[in-house]
């Protein structure tokens, strides 16, 4: 590959952290899935109890792949290969074979899985350690559905996630009116914490309205961020993941997915007749309609610019550097990153390609 068409990335492709693997509905029992996740074919299947297992794609028996499009399946509560029939049980032992007893040592390399508010994530670490922090579960009894939306784009997981500290970008790239950052950005190992307020003009229901925003970003690792938002006009409260997933070493999915808070005594009337005149899922559409229009514009620059190790930093960007720092953590194996980063020389800016952020 001819260098001069590479482009610069952070350190590292893969970084460790907690990554989605599917929305958790999207998985019954009995139900299988194959992905292409972190540069490797892997597969995800409930048993008949509800289990997840998600594992490499392929038996360790003969090679055989373990998902649909290679004749894999869930019978009995068992993933079963369709090359010899091997069987699979949700911790990743092979526990029966056609025709003889099963070997003791075929087992499938499985990965830590978590399902939290509706959401399947599961442990990546390039040197092989074990899970170093665990994500909260949220409270969801007085929330409407998940909702949400998908795009691949050309990209990587710490330049999507640098935009919860940008506060500039804001600003100049979506439009938003009077945004100040409330405090410092706080870190705590795996955990950043950064809060901010907003003004934003928008048409609900065909009439302008001025939105006032207060917004409070809580990130763990790279995959994983989460947004709690308070309309303090109406009162009504929203939350969104924002879940940034490397697909290869050019591509990841994102995957925005978004809640909104059920009608609550005392709220403020606007809020109030929007929660309980409106049908339950016009205006959580409504708002992720909106999010969809700020993650295309996002797209535009991801997919296009080129990660500046040093950059020129005026007083208006936030605490790009704090979150940078906070990043390395996440690059166990950063050294031999940083060597192959810095031989590579930047890409030509080109058009983008116009990708849309689809359910």
């Amino acid at each position: 590959m001819n260098l001069a068409n590479k482009r610069y990335y952070p350190p590292g492709r893969y970084p460790e952290g907690w990554y989605l693997v599917e929305i958790a509905r999207n998985l019954p029992k009995g139900g299988l899935l194959q992905k292409e996740w972190m540069g490797r074919q892997i597969v995800a299947w409930r048993d008949a109890e509800g289990r997840i297992c998600v594992s490499e794609a392929y038996c360790p028996h003969l090679g055989g792949h373990l998902g649909p499009d290679g004749g894999g399946c869930v019978r009995n509560g068992r993933l079963v290969c369709p090359f010899h029939g091997f069987e699979y049980d949700a911790t990743g032992r092979c526990v029966a074979t056609p025709n003889a007893p099963p070997p003791r040592t075929a087992r499938l390399t499985v990965y830590e899985t978590r399902e939290l508010n509706g959401l399947i994530l599961a442990w990546w670490s390039p040197v092989g350690r074990e899970p170093q922090w665990e994500l909260p579960e949220w409270p969801d009894k007085e929330w409407h559905r998940l909702h949400y939306g998908s795009v691949r784009l050309r990209g990587h997981p710490q330049e999507t996630a640098e935009n919860s500290v940008d506060i500039a970008h804001f600003r100049y790239v979506h439009g938003y009116a009077a945004v100040k950052q409330v405090g410092d950005v706080q870190v705590d190992g795996a955990y950043l914490c950064n809060r901010f307020v907003f003004r934003r003009n928008v048409k609900l229901l065909g009439l302008p309205v001025l939105t006032d925003v207060a917004a409070t970003t809580h990130v763990w690792g790279l995959g994983y961020s989460f947004v709690e938002f308070h309309e303090r006009v109406s009162g009504l409260k929203l939350r969104q993941w924002i879940l940034s997933t490397p697909i290869d070493d050019t591509h990841i999915k994102l995957v925005v997915a978004l809640q909104i808070r059920r009608w609550e005594p005392g709220q403020k009337w606007l809020a109030t007749l929007l929660l309980r005149c409106l049908p339950a899922n016009w205006l959580t559409r409504f708002f992720v309609s909106r999010v969809k229009h700020d993650v295309r514009q996002d797209v535009a620059i991801w997919e296009n610019k080129r990660y500046q190790p040093l950059p020129i930093l005026s007083r208006s960007d936030g605490e790009i550097m704090t979150y940078r720092k906070y990043c390395e953590q996440f690059y166990p194996d950063a050294e031999e990153s940083r060597a192959r980063v810095r031989s590579l020389k930047p890409a030509p800016i080109h058009a983008a390609r116009g990708a849309r952020l689809g359910a």
